[in-house]
């Protein structure tokens, strides 16, 4: 059995097999084929995303294989036996081009392609789209509470809440979104993440007083100790005692590090709370909030001067409320040498055929403009809006980056590892460069991304084509 499932080729729809077997059949096993990793619309009504997931997935990529339980599984749903013949020595043997991990990336351009022979490439679809739209959806969650938060503190406590496993990958992209720390155990062991966690009302409840209870906790955790003060009453008994227990603690060289409110009015309760830490001349003490916070909630509290050090985000963080998913798809753009297409009446559903490049071009303040999008091995000095080719803008003036830099060859990573700290340093510094109208909540302005004119006439060349196809017929 597989100890992490995402290196289990069973890890996929089933209809990624049934089509592996087919291409199997059909002798296609060693032709080339490139798939394109993109979205169509910025989630939570915002006007960016934060590209995670990358590492996850590359890593996946190296074990990717179907075991002896797997290939067994096949055989008793039907598949032929000489394609699991084929499955035994199956391994991704492919070509993974990609934004870096922490890129700020926009709808309709490609992310990440994949180039591979047609088998492997359509199977690891599902995989894929798997990590990159959930990490992707959470970090950019994340990185939206962190714009609210400022300098404050963010801790991950979303596992409880969590569609199941998924929380150890939400634990992962909060960082990449901003986010310190994380409860989640297993997510911190796993990721090198900065694990942390106090007490629940559970504690309180169990001693014969609230008092006797911070006793106990900062006798067992003194140099790590928070006090969750609501539990019977705020103001009268769990401030109170905890600003009691606190100087106990100074009379031993100690320091009590902070309490937490988790109901009420989050805002009436910390002023009320601050003012009497620091009338007993604890203003050391740090408070933390949490329930049910999102980033309109934390950007509300810190617009009303709460004096706030710490938040703690579970629900919506981890299960990207309120959008829950991120719209990635996975689509052919090229079969063995011949761009391909797929037509939509919407023209904005038309993918761009082919291989491809993406530049992003910035200004003489080094601020985003506009991203463009290129037949592979160009960069022309006009982009157009992808739907209405008579809008269009001139990028002569400004600095183009190449976005799309190989992350895996022949199956095997071209880099090292990054280290979450330095993914997010990277995602922090981009969304610097983000102009603050496209990172506003309310009606942020659409970020423009353009399209070469020879890959316009590419796919207008092939639409024109597919269609005189179907009238002659």
């Amino acid at each position: 059995m597989h100890n992490n499932p995402l290196t289990s080729g069973l890890y996929t729809d089933f209809y990624e097999l049934t089509m592996a077997q087919g291409y199997f059949l059909n002798g296609w096993q060693h032709k080339e084929a490139t798939f394109d990793y993109f979205f169509r619309l910025n989630p939570f009504g915002g006007g960016y995303v934060v590209f995670a997931g990358l590492s996850d997935l590359l890593q996946s990529l190296e074990a990717l294989k179907f075991d002896d339980s797997d290939l067994e599984f096949l055989k008793e749903a039907g598949f032929d036996k000489t394609f699991l013949s084929y499955l035994e020595s199956f391994r991704f043997s492919g070509e993974v081009e990609a934004m870096r991990e922490g890129e700020i990336v926009f709808p309709g351009e490609p992310v990440l392609l994949v180039r591979g022979n047609i088998i492997e490439a359509q199977l690891i679809e599902s995989l894929l789209l798997n990590i990159l739209n959930f990490q992707s959806l959470i970090a950019t969650k994340a990185a939206r509470m962190r714009q609210s938060a400022g300098d404050c503190t963010l801790i991950d406590f979303g596992l409880r809440r969590a569609q199941g496993l998924g929380s150890i990958h939400a634990s992962r992209a909060a960082v990449i979104g901003g986010f310190d720390s994380t409860s989640h155990t297993f997510g911190a062991k796993l990721y090198d993440i900065k694990s942390t966690g106090t007490q629940a009302h559970s504690w309180i409840e169990s001693f014969q007083d609230e008092l006797e209870a911070f006793r106990a906790y900062a006798k067992a955790f003194p140099n790590n100790c928070f006090f969750l003060v609501d539990t019977y009453n705020t103001l009268r008994s769990g401030v109170p005692n905890a600003i009691t227990v606190a100087k106990e603690m100074e009379e031993n060289g100690q320091k009590l590090r902070g309490i937490r409110l988790d109901s009420g009015d989050l805002s009436y309760l910390s002023k009320k709370s601050r003012k009497m830490l620091d009338t007993a001349g604890l203003g050391y003490v740090q408070i933390a909030v949490s329930n049910q916070l999102d980033e309109h909630i934390i950007k509300s509290l810190r617009e009303q001067d709460s004096p706030i050090d710490v938040f703690g985000v579970g629900t919506s963080l981890v299960t990207g409320k309120t959008d829950a998913a991120l719209d990635g798809v996975y689509k052919l753009s090229s079969f063995d040498g011949v761009p391909r297409l797929k037509i939509s009446d919407n023209k904005e559903k038309t993918i761009l055929p082919g291989q491809k490049s993406v530049y992003r071009f910035t200004d003489g303040d080094n601020c985003f403009v506009a991203d463009g999008i290129f037949t592979q091995g160009e960069k022309e000095n006009r982009i157009h809006h992808p739907a209405d080719q008579q809008k269009h803008m001139e990028t002569s003036s400004l600095t183009g980056e190449a976005l799309l830099k190989v992350q895996m060859e022949n199956g095997k990573r071209s880099h090292p590892v990054e280290s979450l700290e330095n993914i997010y340093s990277f995602s922090k510094s981009r969304l610097h460069q983000l102009p603050p109208e496209h990172k506003r909540f309310e009606n942020p302005h659409e970020y423009k991304i353009g399209v070469g004119e020879k890959l316009l006439q590419l796919r207008s060349t092939m639409i024109e084509n597919i269609r005189n196809k179907f009238t002659s017929q």
